[in-house]
């Protein structure tokens, strides 16, 4: 055999061995993914799976501490604390829902009446046709203080978005307006830190629903530092699908309810307390005692009372 020949068949039995080195590497890759993929459905079924059981458990350790009125088209919850006029009522930041006030609320139920109260689909409240819009999340307001037998005039506390609708409200109403409470009121360029529930607002229910969020604690983060109860149920929250796509809605409109408070015409002599905390933020509550007690200060000077 020439020695041309045989080079020939090394080079063809080298060709063929490559071939099959190739296919055991295609085939590995293969498997591999299959692996990776079955592990991802595992993980995340049983992601879905822990989310679902510690859900239905919170449901049943947090009961709306108070009761639902209806609107018209749907129910919110309203809980109102404390004896006095006027009443004081309570606008959540976004995201947020009436356990927000842990620290707050109880400070100035010794004083006069309170109400906090969840937007149409947050919390305990249901939610409503449409997407979020700030006009009617006022008209929302004032259908249910009307419903819950609460008389005004009010003075209206909001806190983050809260302090934009809270202005709205009083440019709507002016004369069930007798005062108001502005924390951390948000300024055109002011975005300070950004949490998760703002950098990916339409991702966080997905990672919600597969238990991923939980698992990451961001809601015991925001909570950390309000009284246990409170801490608990807006955690919970702040954990669930709906909760949070509906949070999605309203932080896409941050710029518009911005905006609509720019332009609210307020009532001319209208008491206002401007106030900021240490960290201002798109999604952050009055988790310090403190900072609560700065509030509620305020508050007691809009309401004409000393400290107890």
């Amino acid at each position: 055999m020439s020695c041309w020949a045989r080079r020939s068949r090394h080079g063809r039995s080298g060709e063929r061995l490559g071939e099959r080195t190739q296919a055991v590497r295609s085939s590995d890759v293969r498997r591999g993914a299959v692996r990776v993929g079955a592990l991802l459905v595992f993980a995340g079924l049983a992601g879905t799976t822990y989310q679902g059981v510690t859900t239905a458990v919170e449901r049943r350790e947090f009961p709306r501490p108070g009761r639902m009125v209806d609107i018209g088209d749907y129910q919110l919850h309203i809980a109102c604390s404390g004896k006095g006029a006027p009443v004081v009522v309570l606008e959540a930041p976004a995201a947020g829902l009436s356990s927000a006030w842990g620290w707050l609320q109880p400070a100035l139920a010794g004083h006069t009446r309170v109400c906090s109260y969840d937007r149409a689909g947050l919390g305990w409240s249901e939610a409503q046709e449409g997407d979020f819009d700030p006009g009617r999340a006022a008209d929302d307001l004032h259908r249910l203080l009307d419903g819950a037998g609460e008389t005004g005039p009010y003075v209206v506390v909001g806190h983050g978005l809260g302090a934009s609708l809270a202005q709205v409200f009083a440019g709507r109403f002016p004369g069930d307006v007798r005062g108001l409470a502005l924390v951390d009121v948000p300024l055109p360029g002011s975005e300070g830190p950004a949490a998760l529930l703002v950098r990916y607002p339409a991702l966080t229910p997905w990672l919600a629903r597969v238990g991923i969020l939980r698992a990451m604690g961001v809601a015991a983060d925001l909570t950390r530092g309000l009284p246990g109860p409170a801490a608990g149920a807006l955690a919970s929250f702040l954990n669930r699908p709906d909760h949070l796509t509906r949070s999605a809605r309203e932080l896409r409109k941050w710029d518009e309810a911005m905006a609509s408070a720019a332009s609210a015409p307020l009532p001319p002599g209208l008491a206002v307390e401007r106030l900021s905390t240490a960290r201002p933020a798109r999604v952050s509550f009055l988790i310090h005692e403190e900072e609560a007690a700065q509030v509620a200060a305020a508050v007691r000077r809009l309401i004409g009372t000393k400290d107890r």
